[in-house]
């Protein structure tokens, strides 16, 4: 967050040790996903920043479609079905998570003022029903043979 304005995390050893284990890149939903696009004959990058200048890495990046994949956790991301807010530190993971969600507002504001769609999939979410999300976006985006959309 910018100014540092959220207050240093003061928790148990085993609660910080357990936080410090949490993937942020190749989760089992990402990895499953990618698999999944790899096998319907997708193509695209893994972690890329879709805009230079943008601070901000797509899980999933189909450059020629413009297509910026986000794989949001529950937890991290505030889903309105299954976030669950912790009772230790309330306050701070309150703040943290809602700015996270001002990063992914901003995030999908900034892709698509340089032309980009972007497409975020809870980690509850099916993967397949995710895949065919993608899927679609990406056929109705990609440029044809001669290079028209």
């Amino acid at each position: 967050m910018k100014g540092g304005s959220i207050k240093r995390l003061d928790t148990p050893a085993a609660t910080s040790q357990r936080m410090s284990r949490q993937k942020s890149r190749n989760t089992r939903v990402e990895v499953e996903l990618r698999k999944r696009l790899h096998g319907a004959g997708l193509r695209y990058r893994v972690h890329r920043r879709p805009v230079l200048g943008v601070r901000r890495e797509a899980d999933v990046v189909f450059t020629a479609a413009r297509v910026a994949v986000f794989v949001d956790g529950c937890f991290w991301h505030g889903c309105p079905l299954h976030a669950t807010w912790p009772k230790t530190n309330a306050e701070f993971w309150r703040e943290k998570i809602d700015g996270n969600r001002r990063r992914d507002a901003n995030t999908d504001a900034r892709l698509a003022e340089a032309g980009w769609l972007v497409v975020r999939v809870w980690e509850h979410e099916g993967v397949d029903a995710a895949a065919a999300r993608i899927e679609r976006a990406v056929a109705e985006r990609r440029p044809n043979q001669n290079g028209v959309k």
